[in-house]
Protein backbone atom coordinates (compact mmCIF):
# COMPACT_ATOMS: atom_id res chain seq x y z
CA UNK A 1 0.00 0.00 0.00
CA UNK A 2 1.09 3.45 -0.92
CA UNK A 3 0.93 5.68 2.37
CA UNK A 4 1.67 9.46 2.27
CA UNK A 5 1.92 11.26 5.22
CA UNK A 6 0.18 14.77 5.56
CA UNK A 7 1.89 16.07 8.60
CA UNK A 8 -0.23 19.13 9.39
CA UNK A 9 1.03 22.66 10.16
CA UNK A 10 0.79 22.53 13.76
CA UNK A 11 2.87 19.46 13.60
CA UNK A 12 5.77 20.67 10.86
CA UNK A 13 6.63 23.85 12.42
CA UNK A 14 5.84 22.95 16.36
CA UNK A 15 5.43 19.55 17.14
CA UNK A 16 8.29 17.53 14.18
CA UNK A 17 8.46 14.73 16.38
CA UNK A 18 4.91 13.45 16.28
CA UNK A 19 5.19 12.80 12.05
CA UNK A 20 8.74 11.38 13.06
CA UNK A 21 6.86 8.65 15.27
CA UNK A 22 4.35 7.73 12.53
CA UNK A 23 6.77 7.00 10.18
CA UNK A 24 8.63 5.12 12.66
CA UNK A 25 5.28 3.14 13.95
CA UNK A 26 4.60 2.55 10.16
CA UNK A 27 7.97 1.63 9.30
CA UNK A 28 7.95 -1.09 12.51
CA UNK A 29 5.10 -2.61 10.64
CA UNK A 30 6.37 -3.09 7.13
CA UNK A 31 4.98 0.15 5.32
CA UNK A 32 6.87 2.47 3.46
CA UNK A 33 5.73 6.08 3.92
CA UNK A 34 5.87 8.89 1.74
CA UNK A 35 6.35 12.67 2.73
CA UNK A 36 5.32 14.87 -0.44
CA UNK A 37 7.26 18.20 0.19
CA UNK A 38 5.02 19.88 -2.03
CA UNK A 39 1.80 19.94 0.57
CA UNK A 40 0.96 22.61 2.72
CA UNK A 41 -1.89 23.87 5.14
CA UNK A 42 -5.20 22.09 4.77
CA UNK A 43 -6.81 25.48 5.01
CA UNK A 44 -8.90 24.98 8.65
CA UNK A 45 -8.05 28.19 9.61
CA UNK A 46 -9.12 30.05 6.78
CA UNK A 47 -11.91 28.09 6.60
CA UNK A 48 -13.49 28.26 10.10
CA UNK A 49 -12.48 32.26 9.78
CA UNK A 50 -15.02 32.16 7.11
CA UNK A 51 -12.18 32.74 4.35
CA UNK A 52 -13.56 30.34 1.32
CA UNK A 53 -11.58 31.96 -1.50
CA UNK A 54 -8.81 31.44 0.34
CA UNK A 55 -9.12 28.11 1.15
CA UNK A 56 -10.07 26.87 -1.88
CA UNK A 57 -6.47 26.98 -3.68
CA UNK A 58 -5.21 25.13 -0.80
CA UNK A 59 -7.92 22.32 -0.95
CA UNK A 60 -7.32 21.93 -4.77
CA UNK A 61 -3.37 21.74 -3.68
CA UNK A 62 -3.89 19.08 -1.32
CA UNK A 63 -5.76 16.99 -3.83
CA UNK A 64 -3.41 17.73 -6.15
CA UNK A 65 -0.82 16.04 -4.18
CA UNK A 66 -2.25 13.16 -2.13
CA UNK A 67 -4.66 12.27 -5.20
CA UNK A 68 -1.72 9.21 -6.39
CA UNK A 69 -1.94 7.74 -2.75
CA UNK A 70 -3.94 4.62 -1.83
CA UNK A 71 -3.83 6.34 2.00
CA UNK A 72 -3.36 9.67 3.27
CA UNK A 73 -2.19 9.08 7.00
CA UNK A 74 -3.01 12.43 9.12
CA UNK A 75 -1.52 12.58 12.87
CA UNK A 76 -4.59 14.95 13.57
CA UNK A 77 -8.04 14.55 14.34
CA UNK A 78 -9.05 18.10 13.16
CA UNK A 79 -7.43 18.29 9.61
CA UNK A 80 -8.59 14.73 9.17
CA UNK A 81 -11.96 15.76 9.99
CA UNK A 82 -11.46 19.22 7.83
CA UNK A 83 -10.78 17.02 4.59
CA UNK A 84 -13.18 14.67 5.14
CA UNK A 85 -16.31 16.48 6.20
CA UNK A 86 -15.39 20.10 5.10
CA UNK A 87 -13.88 19.31 1.88
CA UNK A 88 -16.58 17.68 0.38
CA UNK A 89 -19.21 20.99 1.17
CA UNK A 90 -16.90 23.52 -0.32
CA UNK A 91 -16.13 21.87 -3.52
CA UNK A 92 -19.88 21.07 -4.38
CA UNK A 93 -20.03 23.95 -6.51
CA UNK A 94 -17.21 22.22 -8.70
CA UNK A 95 -18.78 19.09 -10.30
CA UNK A 96 -14.91 18.29 -11.37
CA UNK A 97 -13.44 19.37 -8.34
CA UNK A 98 -16.63 17.13 -6.19
CA UNK A 99 -15.76 14.08 -7.48
CA UNK A 100 -11.79 13.61 -6.97
CA UNK A 101 -12.66 14.92 -3.93
CA UNK A 102 -15.23 12.57 -3.00
CA UNK A 103 -12.69 10.11 -4.38
CA UNK A 104 -10.18 11.22 -2.24
CA UNK A 105 -11.51 11.97 0.88
CA UNK A 106 -12.78 8.39 1.78
CA UNK A 107 -8.65 7.33 1.64
CA UNK A 108 -7.54 9.67 4.46
CA UNK A 109 -7.17 8.23 7.46
CA UNK A 110 -6.26 9.61 10.93
CA UNK A 111 -3.61 7.24 12.27
CA UNK A 112 -6.19 5.25 14.68
CA UNK A 113 -8.26 4.64 11.62
CA UNK A 114 -5.56 3.50 9.64
CA UNK A 115 -3.82 1.24 11.81
CA UNK A 116 -7.05 -0.51 13.38
CA UNK A 117 -9.92 -0.65 10.30
CA UNK A 118 -7.31 -0.51 7.49
CA UNK A 119 -3.97 -2.37 8.58
CA UNK A 120 -6.03 -4.54 11.36
CA UNK A 121 -3.30 -3.66 13.88
CA UNK A 122 -3.68 -2.73 17.69
CA UNK A 123 -0.34 -4.16 18.97
CA UNK A 124 2.45 -1.38 17.43
CA UNK A 125 5.21 -3.43 19.57
CA UNK A 126 5.85 -0.25 21.45
CA UNK A 127 6.94 -0.31 25.29
CA UNK A 128 5.98 2.84 27.53
CA UNK A 129 6.31 1.89 30.97
CA UNK A 130 4.46 5.24 32.11
CA UNK A 131 1.37 6.31 33.60
CA UNK A 132 -1.05 7.98 31.00
CA UNK A 133 -4.40 9.01 30.37
CA UNK A 134 -6.04 9.70 27.45
CA UNK A 135 -8.22 12.91 26.19
CA UNK A 136 -10.43 12.33 23.44
CA UNK A 137 -10.42 15.64 21.23
CA UNK A 138 -13.49 17.40 20.17
CA UNK A 139 -12.49 16.78 16.35
CA UNK A 140 -11.65 12.62 16.56
CA UNK A 141 -14.76 12.30 18.80
CA UNK A 142 -17.75 14.01 17.52
CA UNK A 143 -17.09 14.75 13.74
CA UNK A 144 -14.28 11.04 12.91
CA UNK A 145 -15.90 8.67 15.49
CA UNK A 146 -12.95 7.66 16.23
CA UNK A 147 -14.34 5.71 19.72
CA UNK A 148 -11.98 3.67 21.52
CA UNK A 149 -9.34 3.12 18.76
CA UNK A 150 -6.31 5.08 20.11
CA UNK A 151 -7.08 3.86 23.45
CA UNK A 152 -6.95 0.37 21.58
CA UNK A 153 -3.79 1.09 20.59
CA UNK A 154 -2.96 2.48 24.21
CA UNK A 155 -3.86 -0.61 26.03
CA UNK A 156 -1.78 -3.00 23.93
CA UNK A 157 1.62 -0.95 24.45
CA UNK A 158 3.88 -2.71 27.09
CA UNK A 159 3.93 -1.51 30.43
CA UNK A 160 1.87 1.22 30.12
CA UNK A 161 -1.05 2.01 33.00
CA UNK A 162 -3.66 3.51 30.81
CA UNK A 163 -5.85 5.73 33.39
CA UNK A 164 -9.58 6.91 33.06
CA UNK A 165 -9.82 9.90 33.05
CA UNK A 166 -13.03 11.95 34.41
CA UNK A 167 -15.08 13.72 32.31
CA UNK A 168 -13.35 12.12 29.50
CA UNK A 169 -15.77 13.84 26.31
CA UNK A 170 -15.56 17.38 27.60
CA UNK A 171 -13.97 19.86 25.43
CA UNK A 172 -10.46 21.36 27.21
CA UNK A 173 -11.36 24.60 25.58
CA UNK A 174 -8.70 25.00 22.85
CA UNK A 175 -11.08 25.19 19.66
CA UNK A 176 -8.69 27.30 17.58
CA UNK A 177 -9.39 30.89 17.82
CA UNK A 178 -12.25 30.41 20.40
CA UNK A 179 -9.24 30.22 22.83
CA UNK A 180 -8.76 34.14 21.87
CA UNK A 181 -12.19 35.26 21.17
CA UNK A 182 -13.31 33.68 24.62
CA UNK A 183 -10.42 33.27 26.51
CA UNK A 184 -12.50 33.31 29.98
CA UNK A 185 -14.78 30.50 29.18
CA UNK A 186 -11.56 28.86 27.62
CA UNK A 187 -9.73 28.96 30.76
CA UNK A 188 -12.08 27.53 32.86
CA UNK A 189 -12.62 24.73 30.37
CA UNK A 190 -8.96 24.45 30.59
CA UNK A 191 -9.27 24.40 34.92
CA UNK A 192 -11.77 21.47 34.61
CA UNK A 193 -9.89 19.78 32.31
CA UNK A 194 -6.50 19.69 33.75
CA UNK A 195 -8.25 19.67 37.77
CA UNK A 196 -9.71 15.89 35.38
CA UNK A 197 -6.22 15.21 34.38
CA UNK A 198 -4.55 15.67 38.08
CA UNK A 199 -7.36 13.41 39.17
CA UNK A 200 -6.05 10.41 37.46
CA UNK A 201 -2.44 10.44 39.09
CA UNK A 202 -0.64 10.30 35.77
CA UNK A 203 2.55 11.33 34.69
CA UNK A 204 1.42 12.09 30.94
CA UNK A 205 -1.46 13.16 29.17
CA UNK A 206 -1.89 11.98 25.52
CA UNK A 207 -4.34 12.84 22.30
CA UNK A 208 -4.62 12.80 18.73
CA UNK A 209 -4.00 16.78 18.45
CA UNK A 210 -1.58 18.62 19.37
CA UNK A 211 -3.28 21.61 19.13
CA UNK A 212 -5.14 20.41 22.19
CA UNK A 213 -2.39 19.15 23.67
CA UNK A 214 -0.44 22.31 23.55
CA UNK A 215 -3.40 24.02 25.57
CA UNK A 216 -3.74 21.69 28.09
CA UNK A 217 -0.14 21.65 28.58
CA UNK A 218 -0.11 25.04 29.23
CA UNK A 219 -2.38 25.33 31.76
CA UNK A 220 -0.96 22.28 33.41
CA UNK A 221 2.53 23.92 33.06
CA UNK A 222 1.60 27.60 34.65
CA UNK A 223 0.46 25.13 37.40
CA UNK A 224 4.12 23.40 37.92
CA UNK A 225 2.33 19.93 38.21
CA UNK A 226 4.82 18.04 35.99
CA UNK A 227 2.71 16.25 33.84
CA UNK A 228 3.36 15.64 30.68
CA UNK A 229 1.45 16.01 27.23
CA UNK A 230 2.57 13.73 24.29
CA UNK A 231 0.40 13.09 20.94
CA UNK A 232 -0.02 9.44 21.42
CA UNK A 233 1.84 8.51 17.60
CA UNK A 234 4.81 9.13 20.03
CA UNK A 235 3.89 6.73 22.93
CA UNK A 236 3.02 4.03 20.24
CA UNK A 237 6.32 4.62 18.21
CA UNK A 238 8.24 4.41 21.81
CA UNK A 239 10.33 1.00 22.59
CA UNK A 240 12.95 0.12 24.98
CA UNK A 241 10.76 2.12 27.66
CA UNK A 242 11.73 5.22 26.14
CA UNK A 243 9.77 7.84 27.59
Amino acid sequence: MRIGLFVTCVNDLMYPGTGQAVVRILHRLGHTVDFPAAQTCCGQMHSNSGYRAETMPLLRRFVDVFEPYEAVVVPSGSCAAMVRDTYPRLADDDPTLAGRVAALAPRVYELSELLVDVLGVTDVGAEFPHRVTYHPTCHGLRMLGLADRPLRLLRAVDGIQLLELGAAEQCCGFGGTFAVKNADVSTAMLTDKARHVLDTGAEVVAAVDNSCLAHIAGGLSRMRTGVRAMHYAEILAATGGSA
